[in-house]
């Protein structure tokens, strides 16, 4: 750590002692931002004095209360629009602070601005016994929807990817060409296209609860029902697999919807990286179970084995899953009032201000980065196996294990890259949140950019392998970056948010995976790769220039059910 001056180690020590006999008697109130030399000070503003070292570390003190300056507040540190800081408490009968030329305690006529939480509520504090009963190791209802997302995403991947492994027997089977097989992969993208934005719009106002449910029963019964399509003939088959995407179209926008009711913004980025770890995951296990399937049972055992886990996950979420705290009949009274506290939306949206969304450039550069960055993923996603095979001479089964290694890499790099954001970036060292995101996006851009142009360049199949490894891993960045903007900047939109913006990103699938199998009918997989560095490159200068990691819709904009 840094070293201290012995008069910032005194005064530290003397700032320590007060705090501890503050608490013994204090009653915790909505407490006012006090990291460093800051001197803005709450909404609500509280009689008395309140002082509280940087970092200061007590017990009954909760980290992660980020809070957003309104104009003419400034940090005299590090810290500039956005920080972090502990909840303090104030008590009236407390001992004054210490008093030192150093200090600048608050009190009721400092003349200082108010400052606003960064999902626009204003944070307090629980008391003591109420916030030791939420924090000591208790499981959290919370955490129970996070792993049924978690859970649901896994399930999602699983039934996309296992396509990319049955169609090599497939295509031997019906004799189908590259184009072909480029056209049957896409297909699925045709119906994820059309809900992307439905889906965002249901959840938001109907409860996200059943708009994910309706959507996992929904593409479970289509996988279920493509190999019966397959057999039927090429247009069966594309219909289901369209079929199939229209359910899980309506996975990412309703669950950002739920999330954004039941994570709290200093826990977002860990969360939004461990639900979206699900999806490489899914493509692991699908990866590395469906080729053993296929060889003991054939390839239609793949569909309908994995199509029905997707009916268990929706009787489980009859119990584990609910829209939000305020409907959950089973959540413990100091969680809820804790959720309640910290995040701002709380029940469904009544109406969507689709003219403002739009007018925003924040939101042009959340809607055509997902494009650039979509482009390059659902390349790999479909196409790692054929490239494996065709580039690199593996079998089916060398092709499936292959596959996995990126997408096992993408899935430790998230949640490490969400761990780095909200722990230690924004809490640690005072990064303020744009910058954070900016920071991840730009790696989650640039590092595939760098592999994948050194990819042509490489002969020997485990350096490709590896460089791959790299080049996702890095791309998992862009879960702490891209993919959790949307509740950053309108959280009470976040489901229709992540469905204008996904549907961008859905189109580059369609267009990505059709125009590649085109691509190696005339050319070679260098112009695969570079066209997909091209729209990294793309994508991180629009990132950089407009993208922000404050909220740019107010609360007021939004009428919100009352709970």
């Amino acid at each position: 750590g840094t070293r201290r001056s012995p008069r910032a180690a005194r005064m530290a020590t003397a700032t320590h002692a007060w705090l501890s006999g503050a608490l013994a008697g204090a009653a915790s109130v909505a407490a006012p931002c006090n990291a460093g030399r800051c001197t803005a000070r709450p909404r609500a503003t509280a009689s008395g004095r309140v002082w509280l070292a940087s970092n200061a570390r007590l017990p009954g003190l909760r980290r992660g209360c980020r809070y957003r300056h309104v104009t003419g507040v400034t940090c005299r540190r590090r810290f500039r629009q956005t920080h972090t800081c502990p909840f303090v408490v104030r008590a009236d009968s407390s001992p004054s602070p210490p008093s030192s030329p150093a200090s600048h305690p608050l009190d009721s006529s400092s003349s200082s601005p108010p400052v606003e939480s960064d999902c626009g509520a204003v944070p307090g504090t629980l008391p003591e016994s109420e916030l030791a009963q939420v924090e000591d190791g208790q499981w959290q209802r919370r955490y129970s929807v996070v792993g049924m997302c978690f859970t649901a995403f896994v399930l999602c991947n699983i039934d996309r990817v296992n396509l990319a492994i049955a169609i090599l027997p497939m295509s031997e089977e019906f004799g189908w060409a590259d184009s072909t097989k480029g056209v049957i992969n896409s297909s699925f993208f045709w119906g994820y296209l059309m809900t992307q934005v439905l889906g965002g719009l249901l959840a938001d106002r109907y409860g996200a609860k059943k708009v994910l449910s309706f959507g996992v029963a929904w593409w479970s019964v289509a996988t279920a029902l493509t190999p019966i399509a397959a057999q039927m003939g090429l247009a069966p088959l594309l219909f289901c697999r369209a079929a199939m995407g229209v359910g899980e179209g309506v996975a990412m926008p309703s669950m950002n919807a739920l999330l954004c009711r039941w994570v709290p913004p200093s826990e977002r980025s860990r969360a939004l990286s461990l639900v979206y770890s699900g999806m490489f995951v899914g493509s692991v296990v699908g990866l590395v179970v469906s080729p053993m399937m296929i060889t003991e049972m054939g390839w239609p055992s793949v569909f309908w084995g994995f199509g029905s886990l997707g009916l268990i996950w929706c009787a489980a979420a009859q119990s584990l899953l609910s829209s939000s705290p305020v409907e959950d009949e089973t959540i413990a009274e100091s969680e809820r009032s804790m959720l309640l506290r910290e995040i701002p939306v709380k029940g469904p949206t009544k109406s969507i201000p689709w003219k403002l969304l739009l007018s925003k450039r924040e939101v042009w550069a959340i809607i055509v980065c997902h494009f650039c960055h979509n482009w390059g993923t659902f390349i790999l996603l479909t196409w790692m196996p054929t490239f494996y095979s065709q580039e690199l001479g593996f079998d089916l089964h060398g092709s499936a294990f292959a596959s996995t290694l990126p997408w096992i890499a993408m899935a430790m790099s998230a949640n490490f890259a969400g761990w780095l954001a909200d722990t230690q970036l924004m809490q640690n060292f005072g990064v303020s949140r744009t910058n954070t995101r900016k920071l991840m996006q730009s790696v989650g851009f640039m590092g595939p950019a760098i592999c994948l142009t050194l990819l042509p360049t490489i002969e020997h199949p485990a350096q490709a392998i590896g460089l791959l490894m790299i080049s996702q891993g890095l791309d998992a960045f862009s879960h702490s970056g891209l993919y959790s903007n949307h509740q950053d900047i309108g959280p009470q939109y976040a489901g229709v948010l992540l469905g204008l913006s996904n549907t961008a990103g859905v189109l580059a699938g369609v267009i990505g995976t059709a125009v590649t199998g085109l691509i190696l009918e005339e050319g070679g997989w260098a112009d695969v790769w570079g066209v997909a560095v091209a729209l990294y490159v793309i994508g991180t200068g629009i990132w950089l220039t407009f993208s922000t990691g404050e909220r740019v819709f107010p609360e007021e904009t939004t009428p919100e059910t009352s709970a």
